[in-house]
């Protein structure tokens, strides 16, 4: 067992762990840490704990001390210079006529890198900005291409269900969200229903799909084929919540019919699949 503390470098991101030393941390705390891009502040979101071995990436860096005033007017200047660094290189994008929308800028904690972070639709010869920018400011200069999803996670905003973002308001990382998700779900295939304001996937769409397919195990699909009170029939429409079934019955013109799952037999089950060109509809999407 090895006793570590959680350390979080932006509001809503991954949790870093290091070592306390004899420090006793409490959750709130601004500590100073090295880190792979140098030495940076960090805020305690996890308190001395004891964690296995096996749960730690050895070697843990350890803390190098408690944030101080110093320490906290550092961040207050280094926020002025992200700002201006900000002004300065849109300025520059626009003097070389680069197709790139900047995102966000972030200066190192011991001021020895900026970081652009910028969106852009194919790849971008930034090598004269970066000569620009490092004239400017005098130190390394790093520009980092994201995706739509990141940019989103940074920027905030509203949903469409009128909530914060989740990547924005509580989602340390992003889980992994496929168009079969929303076809196992019984949502429709439109673009504006099942995609977020960044244009990807709802990341909502993943929270109930442990449910949905445990629903899925004991629910006849769309096109099965079973045995019902009244005799065979195929599965037109499935409601998972309910557990409702409309069947239209076998080599007959009657109208369907609505069962409770409980009150029919597979025979032969369907399948939920995306079709070709459903996939090629959403494509971009995932």
């Amino acid at each position: 067992m090895t006793e570590i503390i959680g350390v979080r470098f932006k509001s809503i991101g991954k949790i870093y762990y290091f070592s306390p030393g004899e420090l006793k941390i409490p959750v709130g705390e601004k500590v100073i840490v090295e880190t792979s891009r140098g030495v940076e502040c960090g805020e305690v979101v996890v308190e001395n704990k004891m964690v296995r071995d096996e749960n730690i990436t050895a070697p843990l860096k350890s803390v190098i001390r408690i944030a101080d005033k110093k320490d906290m007017a550092t961040i207050e200047n280094n926020k002025k210079k992200e700002e201006d660094a900000f002004k300065v290189c849109q300025e520059k994008i626009l003097k070389h006529k680069l197709d790139m929308k900047l995102v966000e800028v972030e200066c190192t904690f011991d001021n020895s890198k900026l970081l652009f972070y910028f969106t852009a639709e194919n790849r971008v010869d930034f090598r004269e900005l970066v000569k620009d920018l490092a004239s400017v400011f005098r130190t390394r200069i790093e520009l980092r291409q994201i995706g739509v999803r990141d940019e989103a996670k940074m920027l905030g905003g509203l949903g469409i269900c009128g909530r914060p973002f989740c990547c924005n308001d509580f989602l340390g990382e992003f889980q992994p969200v496929s168009i079969k998700m929303a076809k196992e779900q019984g949502l429709s295939l439109n673009p504006t229903k099942i995609s977020g304001t960044c244009g990807r996937l709802m990341c909502c769409l993943k929270y109930e799909q442990e449910s949905y397919e445990d629903l899925l195990r004991t629910t006849p699909k769309v096109n099965a084929y079973v045995q019902t009170p009244d005799g065979n029939g195929y599965v037109e429409e499935v409601n998972l919540i309910t557990g409702k079934l409309k069947v239209k019955p076998e080599n007959s013109d009657g109208a369907s019919t609505i069962y409770n799952k409980k009150d029919v037999q597979v025979i032969k089950d369907g399948v939920v699949k995306v079709n070709k060109d459903e996939l090629r509809a959403l494509k971009g999407l995932e």
